[in-house]
């Protein structure tokens, strides 16, 4: 029996027990079968919630990228690592082999050194989804350099002040980005965020577009010149297990976004274990995950997890609508993809459109469907199911968070059943608890609470970056000696996990989690508004859309509405980015509050869901009136 890679589900459940009852021979024995360590470790696991302190593999030196890279140079030197697909289908892929992936990684890496960034240093990432963004990935890890990669899509304040909270001193960025039809200057932008950012001295360009920037005389630089002249072999610096190997940034309910840290030696660990598990990858699959590796499923999944196994992972530059709808399907066929990992967003954008964009390509080759982000719909399920997979390939609805850094409940495919909606079981090592509003644990099946876990799994977050207490006030502080997760859920009669949804004020809109808070501070800042309150509702292709609930200063009440929406969309855009724009905006005289002031957004929830029979308790209204005026005015 393998721990690494279970096949049946008898196998799991032996697994899944002995992953229980001695966590740390489990994961010891994974770590030492698969894993290049320079040295071994001095203890599996030392664990305190109440702190929170966690480390995994204590003692142990290594570098991740050896273990991506180096340690396959010998089998599969020749194997293609990645496989880059431009946005424009005309352009000819790229066939990255692990040999030239080693060669280049080694040259951005010696680049970086050049400009004096050391073990420590925060190194920035703004740019598309070219093979360059993977490579300066791994060229950081390299020299023990800790990447952030910001979303190419955030705006330059939200980038300014990712950059700020760590203390980047260097910045990779482009000079412009291709998607779908559109070009997007990226260097304005970064040019603008940098105006506010004292701590980056230089900034790296790298051409894609080949449009007009504007070069700042010693701080920006032509990246391509210097890896032409850049040695091709560059030592991994090594590195401590619980040495931080990446800071990425997420939305709080509260305050601005979280830097969560994820470690070395464990990430790995678990990162390679999940990718293995859930995707049941074998050595001649090409994999695809479609996401952006600005967000965690691109730092798991794209790159670390599928190339410490050695995969072939393909790296897409451009959206499924371009240029036409049919484009997913055409590089499943085209490259014989075996694994697909995209989210419901998608998944349902691409339901709405003639099947005829589906039926021109042949999807034989997929043995895998998977989907992240958000649970998934089950009339996207079917589709999906039904359409693409054939009802050949099993589909994985994983459940996981920036903050768990992998997979923590997905089915196993050709191994657990799957039921539409249902993440179901937790993955080796992962202990999930259901609470009540007490924090008491509800056991046995047929449940519904507040998920929580109760023990540690080594891809965790260790702290938010420069913010040890606002991180164990946000996910250790709402139940005792357990990791919150903000999220409920429920387990049905044979112990199957549902995610019901978030318990806070994140909304997940096309799989991004948007806190309100920062897009509630970017509308207030408009001189005509008083205040403001953003809920969810539901939406047929994003799974949740923003409602913007918006009351007025005198200034604002003469002027032009459909203006004003315009203006405050338009100053979301600046502030954070056109994925936190509002759908719906309604302008109303006062919100409804608590007498101690709060808002009751529960209560605007349900307008927006127009559920207005059953808005629960209002007695502690300091101003009923105002919800009727809301209900009378909501927007159709």
């Amino acid at each position: 029996m393998s721990n690494y890679h279970i096949k049946n589900l008898e196998e799991y459940w032996q697994v899944y027990r002995k992953s229980i009852q001695n966590p740390e021979q489990f994961w010891e024995e994974i770590a030492e079968e698969h894993f290049l360590w320079r040295k071994k470790w001095d203890s599996v696991l030392e664990w305190d919630f109440s702190k929170p302190e966690v480390s995994w593999f204590k003692g142990a030196k290594l570098n991740i990228t050896e273990n991506c890279i180096d340690r396959h140079l010998a089998t599969r030197g020749d194997k293609t690592a990645i496989l880059f697909e431009p946005n424009n289908p005309k352009e000819e892929a790229q066939h990255i082999t692990y040999k030239q992936l080693h060669a280049r990684v080694c040259q951005f890496a010696n680049v970086l050194k050049a400009q004096g960034v050391t073990k420590g240093d925060r190194v920035c990432l703004y740019l598309p989804m070219i093979p360059e963004l993977a490579i300066a990935v791994l060229a950081c890890a390299r020299i023990g350099a800790v990447h952030s990669v910001v979303f190419a899509g955030f705006s330059a304040s939200a980038l300014a002040t990712r950059i700020n909270d760590c203390d980047c001193k260097l910045i990779i960025c482009s000079d412009g980005s291709y998607r779908g039809a559109k070009t997007i200057d990226l260097k304005s932008i970064v040019d603008e965020a940098l105006e506010d950012c004292q701590s980056v001295s230089k900034s790296l360009v790298i051409k894609r577009t080949n449009g007009n920037v504007t070069m700042k005389e010693g701080r920006d630089i032509w990246l391509q010149p210097l890896l032409d002249v850049a040695d091709t072999s560059c030592p991994a610096t090594i590195m401590d297990a619980e040495d931080p190997l990446f800071v990425l940034y997420t939305s709080g309910s509260t305050g601005k976004p979280k830097g969560m840290v994820h470690t070395t030696g464990g990430y790995m660990v678990y990162a390679a274990y999940s990718f293995k598990n859930v995707f049941q990858y074998t050595e001649q699959d090409i994999y695809w995950c479609t996401a952006d590796i600005g967000w965690i499923t691109g730092h798991s999944y794209i790159v670390y997890g599928p190339l410490v196994n050695g995969a072939t992972t393909v790296m897409f530059e451009g959206v499924p609508s371009y240029p036409d709808f049919g484009r997913f399907w055409e590089i499943v066929e085209k490259h014989k993809v075996n694994q697909f990992y995209t989210a419901p967003t998608a998944i349902r954008a691409l339901a709405k459109e003639n099947l005829s964009f589906v039926e021109k390509y042949d999807l034989s080759s997929l043995k895998v469907l998977g989907t992240v982000g958000e649970p998934i719909n089950e009339e996207a399920w079917h589709w999906y199911n039904d359409n693409i997979g054939k009802k050949n390939s099993p589909i994985v609805d994983t459940w996981w968070q920036t903050e768990t850094g992998g997979i923590m409940i997905s089915p196993i495919p050709y191994t657990t059943p799957t039921i539409p909606t249902f993440a179901t079981f937790p993955l080796p090592g992962i202990q999930p608890a259901l609470l009540n509003e007490n924090g008491e644990e509800l056991k046995g099946n047929q449940v519904e609470g507040k998920l929580a876990i109760k023990f540690p799994w080594p891809s965790m977050a260790r702290t938010i970056y420069g913010n040890h207490q606002r991180y164990k006030e946000t996910y250790f502080s709402a139940f005792k000696n357990m990791y919150f997760t903000g999220d409920g859920a429920r387990r049905d009669a044979v112990g199957y996990y549902r995610i019901t949804g978030r318990v806070d004020d994140v909304i997940i809109v096309s799989g991004h989690n948007l806190g309100t808070a920062p897009i509630e501070d970017a509308i207030n800042e408009h001189p005509a508004v008083a205040e403001s309150a953003i809920v969810g509702f539901p939406h047929d292709i994003k799974g949740n859309a923003l409602y913007g609930y918006i009351t007025l200063k005198e200034t604002g009440e003469s002027r032009n509405h459909d203006n004003l929406r315009k203006e405050i969309n338009q100053l979301i855009t600046e502030r954070i980015g056109p994925i936190a724009k509002l759908e719906k905006i309604q302008f109303t005289l006062g919100l409804p509050k608590t007498r101690s002031g709060k808002i009751m957004r529960r209560i605007l929830r349900k307008i927006a869901e127009k559920d207005t029979n059953n808005l629960g308790d209002t007695s502690t209204l300091l101003n009923p009136e105002v919800v009727q005026n809301i209900i009378d005015n909501a927007l159709v």
